[in-house]
Protein backbone atom coordinates (compact mmCIF):
# COMPACT_ATOMS: atom_id res chain seq x y z
CA UNK A 1 0.00 0.00 0.00
CA UNK A 2 2.92 2.36 0.76
CA UNK A 3 4.32 1.87 -2.74
CA UNK A 4 0.95 2.66 -4.33
CA UNK A 5 0.73 5.78 -2.20
CA UNK A 6 4.17 6.93 -3.36
CA UNK A 7 3.17 6.37 -6.98
CA UNK A 8 -0.03 8.35 -6.52
CA UNK A 9 1.71 11.22 -4.74
CA UNK A 10 4.30 11.51 -7.48
CA UNK A 11 1.66 11.62 -10.21
CA UNK A 12 -0.43 14.18 -8.33
CA UNK A 13 2.56 16.39 -7.63
CA UNK A 14 3.83 16.42 -11.20
CA UNK A 15 0.30 17.10 -12.53
CA UNK A 16 0.01 20.09 -10.17
CA UNK A 17 3.15 21.58 -11.72
CA UNK A 18 1.69 21.58 -15.24
CA UNK A 19 -0.42 24.51 -16.38
CA UNK A 20 -2.97 24.21 -19.19
CA UNK A 21 -0.98 26.63 -21.35
CA UNK A 22 2.10 24.40 -20.93
CA UNK A 23 0.38 21.65 -22.91
CA UNK A 24 -1.62 23.80 -25.32
CA UNK A 25 -4.99 23.55 -23.59
CA UNK A 26 -7.40 26.50 -23.88
CA UNK A 27 -8.98 27.58 -20.58
CA UNK A 28 -11.24 30.40 -21.81
CA UNK A 29 -10.78 32.19 -18.49
CA UNK A 30 -12.31 29.42 -16.36
CA UNK A 31 -11.47 29.53 -12.67
CA UNK A 32 -9.63 26.52 -11.22
CA UNK A 33 -9.92 25.36 -7.65
CA UNK A 34 -6.54 23.57 -7.71
CA UNK A 35 -3.22 24.37 -9.41
CA UNK A 36 -2.15 22.52 -12.52
CA UNK A 37 -4.07 20.26 -14.84
CA UNK A 38 -7.25 18.47 -13.90
CA UNK A 39 -7.15 14.68 -13.76
CA UNK A 40 -9.43 14.33 -16.76
CA UNK A 41 -7.22 16.67 -18.79
CA UNK A 42 -4.10 14.67 -17.98
CA UNK A 43 -5.91 11.41 -18.77
CA UNK A 44 -6.98 12.80 -22.14
CA UNK A 45 -3.43 13.85 -22.98
CA UNK A 46 -2.16 10.37 -22.02
CA UNK A 47 -4.89 8.57 -23.97
CA UNK A 48 -6.37 6.74 -20.96
CA UNK A 49 -9.75 6.98 -19.29
CA UNK A 50 -10.24 9.50 -16.51
CA UNK A 51 -11.47 6.85 -14.00
CA UNK A 52 -8.44 4.67 -14.73
CA UNK A 53 -6.00 7.53 -14.21
CA UNK A 54 -7.82 8.60 -11.04
CA UNK A 55 -7.40 5.11 -9.57
CA UNK A 56 -3.66 5.27 -10.25
CA UNK A 57 -3.34 8.66 -8.60
CA UNK A 58 -5.45 7.62 -5.61
CA UNK A 59 -3.32 4.52 -4.97
CA UNK A 60 -6.18 2.16 -5.85
CA UNK A 61 -4.54 0.53 -8.85
CA UNK A 62 -1.02 -0.50 -9.84
CA UNK A 63 -1.47 -2.44 -13.08
CA UNK A 64 -0.30 0.20 -15.53
CA UNK A 65 1.72 -1.28 -18.39
CA UNK A 66 5.08 0.21 -19.41
CA UNK A 67 3.38 1.67 -22.49
CA UNK A 68 0.71 3.41 -20.40
CA UNK A 69 3.36 4.72 -18.02
CA UNK A 70 5.31 6.12 -20.95
CA UNK A 71 2.17 7.82 -22.23
CA UNK A 72 1.52 9.35 -18.81
CA UNK A 73 5.17 10.42 -18.55
CA UNK A 74 4.92 12.15 -21.92
CA UNK A 75 1.70 13.89 -20.91
CA UNK A 76 3.36 15.08 -17.69
CA UNK A 77 6.40 16.33 -19.62
CA UNK A 78 8.74 14.21 -17.47
CA UNK A 79 12.45 14.16 -18.25
CA UNK A 80 14.37 10.89 -18.54
CA UNK A 81 15.20 10.75 -14.83
CA UNK A 82 11.60 11.41 -13.79
CA UNK A 83 10.34 8.85 -16.31
CA UNK A 84 12.66 6.19 -14.87
CA UNK A 85 11.52 7.10 -11.36
CA UNK A 86 7.88 6.68 -12.43
CA UNK A 87 8.56 3.18 -13.75
CA UNK A 88 10.43 2.22 -10.57
CA UNK A 89 7.55 3.43 -8.41
CA UNK A 90 5.09 1.44 -10.51
CA UNK A 91 7.26 -1.68 -10.23
CA UNK A 92 7.21 -1.37 -6.45
CA UNK A 93 3.45 -0.75 -6.44
CA UNK A 94 2.94 -4.00 -8.35
CA UNK A 95 4.81 -5.84 -5.61
CA UNK A 96 7.78 -6.64 -7.84
CA UNK A 97 10.36 -4.80 -5.74
CA UNK A 98 12.66 -6.81 -3.52
CA UNK A 99 11.22 -7.65 -0.14
CA UNK A 100 14.33 -8.84 1.67
CA UNK A 101 16.41 -6.56 3.82
CA UNK A 102 19.12 -4.94 1.67
CA UNK A 103 22.60 -6.35 2.22
CA UNK A 104 25.28 -4.17 3.88
CA UNK A 105 27.11 -1.99 1.40
CA UNK A 106 30.77 -2.52 0.56
CA UNK A 107 33.15 -0.72 -1.77
CA UNK A 108 34.31 -2.88 -4.67
CA UNK A 109 38.08 -3.38 -5.13
CA UNK A 110 37.95 -1.58 -8.50
CA UNK A 111 36.46 1.50 -6.82
CA UNK A 112 39.16 1.35 -4.14
CA UNK A 113 41.73 1.36 -6.95
CA UNK A 114 40.07 4.42 -8.45
CA UNK A 115 40.31 6.29 -5.13
CA UNK A 116 44.01 5.42 -4.88
CA UNK A 117 44.71 6.39 -8.49
CA UNK A 118 43.01 9.77 -8.09
CA UNK A 119 44.99 10.51 -4.96
CA UNK A 120 45.28 14.27 -5.53
CA UNK A 121 41.66 14.60 -6.69
CA UNK A 122 38.94 14.68 -4.01
CA UNK A 123 36.77 11.56 -4.30
CA UNK A 124 33.92 10.35 -2.07
CA UNK A 125 31.93 7.13 -2.48
CA UNK A 126 28.29 7.39 -1.37
CA UNK A 127 25.94 4.47 -0.81
CA UNK A 128 22.26 4.28 -1.75
CA UNK A 129 21.31 6.13 1.48
CA UNK A 130 24.09 8.73 0.99
CA UNK A 131 26.29 7.04 3.61
CA UNK A 132 29.98 7.81 3.06
CA UNK A 133 31.41 4.39 2.24
CA UNK A 134 34.91 5.65 1.43
CA UNK A 135 36.92 8.75 0.61
CA UNK A 136 40.51 9.50 -0.19
CA UNK A 137 42.55 12.01 1.83
CA UNK A 138 41.68 14.83 -0.57
CA UNK A 139 37.97 13.98 -0.46
CA UNK A 140 37.98 13.95 3.32
CA UNK A 141 39.80 17.30 3.43
CA UNK A 142 37.37 18.95 1.01
CA UNK A 143 34.03 17.64 2.24
CA UNK A 144 34.49 16.83 5.92
CA UNK A 145 37.91 17.66 7.29
CA UNK A 146 36.37 18.20 10.73
CA UNK A 147 35.41 14.51 10.96
CA UNK A 148 37.50 11.43 11.72
CA UNK A 149 39.15 10.40 8.43
CA UNK A 150 38.68 6.71 9.30
CA UNK A 151 34.94 6.98 10.02
CA UNK A 152 33.81 5.46 6.68
CA UNK A 153 35.69 2.25 7.54
CA UNK A 154 33.41 1.66 10.55
CA UNK A 155 29.94 0.73 9.23
CA UNK A 156 28.15 1.74 12.40
CA UNK A 157 29.77 5.19 12.45
CA UNK A 158 29.81 6.16 8.80
CA UNK A 159 29.01 9.81 8.11
CA UNK A 160 25.86 10.40 6.08
CA UNK A 161 26.15 13.12 3.45
CA UNK A 162 22.46 14.03 3.56
CA UNK A 163 22.63 14.49 7.33
CA UNK A 164 25.81 16.53 6.98
CA UNK A 165 24.25 18.86 4.42
CA UNK A 166 21.10 19.48 6.46
CA UNK A 167 22.23 19.10 10.06
CA UNK A 168 25.95 19.88 10.23
CA UNK A 169 26.87 23.62 10.50
CA UNK A 170 30.33 23.08 8.95
CA UNK A 171 28.88 21.47 5.82
CA UNK A 172 26.13 24.07 5.55
CA UNK A 173 28.73 26.86 5.57
CA UNK A 174 30.79 25.01 2.95
CA UNK A 175 28.35 25.89 0.15
CA UNK A 176 27.77 29.51 -0.85
CA UNK A 177 24.46 28.48 -2.43
CA UNK A 178 23.46 25.97 0.21
CA UNK A 179 19.83 25.63 -0.97
CA UNK A 180 21.01 24.46 -4.41
CA UNK A 181 23.18 21.76 -2.86
CA UNK A 182 20.47 20.76 -0.38
CA UNK A 183 17.82 20.47 -3.09
CA UNK A 184 20.16 18.24 -5.12
CA UNK A 185 20.62 15.97 -2.10
CA UNK A 186 16.85 15.70 -1.63
CA UNK A 187 16.32 14.94 -5.31
CA UNK A 188 18.95 12.19 -5.26
CA UNK A 189 17.39 10.63 -2.15
CA UNK A 190 13.95 10.78 -3.80
CA UNK A 191 15.33 8.84 -6.77
CA UNK A 192 16.86 6.27 -4.41
CA UNK A 193 13.57 5.88 -2.53
CA UNK A 194 11.86 4.83 -5.75
CA UNK A 195 14.59 2.33 -6.56
CA UNK A 196 14.77 0.90 -3.02
CA UNK A 197 11.20 1.04 -1.72
CA UNK A 198 11.90 -1.96 0.52
CA UNK A 199 14.81 -0.36 2.40
CA UNK A 200 13.69 0.42 5.98
CA UNK A 201 16.91 2.30 6.78
CA UNK A 202 16.36 4.64 3.84
CA UNK A 203 12.80 5.27 5.02
CA UNK A 204 14.11 5.93 8.53
CA UNK A 205 16.64 8.43 7.17
CA UNK A 206 13.93 10.33 5.31
CA UNK A 207 11.78 10.32 8.44
CA UNK A 208 14.59 11.62 10.64
CA UNK A 209 15.51 14.42 8.25
CA UNK A 210 11.85 15.40 7.84
CA UNK A 211 11.51 15.73 11.61
CA UNK A 212 14.76 17.57 12.18
CA UNK A 213 14.75 19.90 9.16
CA UNK A 214 11.75 21.90 7.98
CA UNK A 215 13.63 22.66 4.76
CA UNK A 216 14.12 18.98 4.02
CA UNK A 217 10.46 18.24 4.73
CA UNK A 218 9.29 20.99 2.35
CA UNK A 219 11.63 19.97 -0.47
CA UNK A 220 10.89 16.27 0.00
CA UNK A 221 7.21 17.00 -0.58
CA UNK A 222 8.11 18.64 -3.90
CA UNK A 223 8.83 15.18 -5.42
CA UNK A 224 11.83 16.32 -7.49
CA UNK A 225 14.23 13.57 -8.58
CA UNK A 226 17.85 13.57 -9.73
CA UNK A 227 20.28 10.80 -10.59
CA UNK A 228 23.89 11.86 -10.36
CA UNK A 229 25.34 13.98 -13.14
CA UNK A 230 27.46 17.11 -12.86
CA UNK A 231 26.94 20.22 -10.76
CA UNK A 232 29.06 23.30 -10.13
CA UNK A 233 29.19 24.80 -6.63
CA UNK A 234 31.00 27.69 -5.02
CA UNK A 235 32.61 26.14 -1.95
CA UNK A 236 33.92 28.27 0.93
CA UNK A 237 36.58 26.11 2.53
CA UNK A 238 37.83 27.21 5.97
CA UNK A 239 41.48 26.43 5.08
CA UNK A 240 41.92 27.70 1.50
CA UNK A 241 39.00 30.04 0.89
CA UNK A 242 36.45 30.14 -1.91
CA UNK A 243 36.66 27.74 -4.87
CA UNK A 244 34.45 26.96 -7.83
CA UNK A 245 34.21 23.16 -7.81
CA UNK A 246 32.57 20.76 -10.24
CA UNK A 247 31.01 17.67 -8.63
CA UNK A 248 30.79 14.73 -11.03
CA UNK A 249 28.73 11.80 -9.74
CA UNK A 250 29.40 8.45 -11.42
CA UNK A 251 26.99 5.57 -10.74
CA UNK A 252 28.53 2.13 -10.17
CA UNK A 253 26.99 -1.30 -10.77
CA UNK A 254 26.45 -1.53 -7.00
CA UNK A 255 24.20 1.57 -7.17
CA UNK A 256 26.82 3.69 -5.43
CA UNK A 257 27.80 7.22 -6.41
CA UNK A 258 31.49 8.03 -6.89
CA UNK A 259 31.64 11.81 -6.48
CA UNK A 260 34.73 13.40 -8.04
CA UNK A 261 35.49 17.07 -7.33
CA UNK A 262 37.48 19.00 -9.93
CA UNK A 263 38.45 22.61 -10.67
CA UNK A 264 39.32 24.42 -13.88
CA UNK A 265 43.04 24.03 -14.66
CA UNK A 266 45.00 27.24 -14.27
CA UNK A 267 42.30 28.94 -12.22
CA UNK A 268 42.57 30.37 -8.70
CA UNK A 269 40.21 27.58 -7.63
CA UNK A 270 42.65 25.01 -8.99
CA UNK A 271 45.51 26.63 -7.04
CA UNK A 272 43.42 26.56 -3.86
CA UNK A 273 42.46 22.92 -4.41
CA UNK A 274 46.11 21.99 -5.01
CA UNK A 275 47.06 23.67 -1.74
CA UNK A 276 44.27 21.83 0.09
CA UNK A 277 45.19 18.40 -1.27
CA UNK A 278 48.89 18.98 -0.58
CA UNK A 279 48.08 20.02 2.99
CA UNK A 280 45.84 16.96 3.43
CA UNK A 281 48.54 14.60 2.16
CA UNK A 282 51.22 16.19 4.34
CA UNK A 283 49.00 16.06 7.43
CA UNK A 284 48.04 12.43 6.84
CA UNK A 285 51.63 11.31 6.45
CA UNK A 286 52.74 13.19 9.56
CA UNK A 287 50.13 11.59 11.84
CA UNK A 288 51.52 8.53 13.68
CA UNK A 289 49.90 5.22 12.72
CA UNK A 290 47.28 3.94 15.15
CA UNK A 291 47.88 0.78 17.09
Amino acid sequence: MEAKRQLGEFLKNRRAHLRPEDVGLATYGDRRRVPGLRREELAQLAGVSAPYYSRLEQGQSANASPEVLDAIAQALRLDDTERRHLHELATGARGQARRRRPAPEHVAPAVRQLLATLGDVPVVVLGRRSDVLAWNAAGHALFAGHLDPDAPERPGQRPNMAKLVFLDPHTRELYADWPAKARAVVATLRMASGRHQDDPLLAALVGELSLRSNEFAAWWADQRVKSGGDAVYEMRHPLVGTMTVTHQALLTEQDQHVVVATTEPGSSSHAAMTLLTHTAATTRHSVPARD
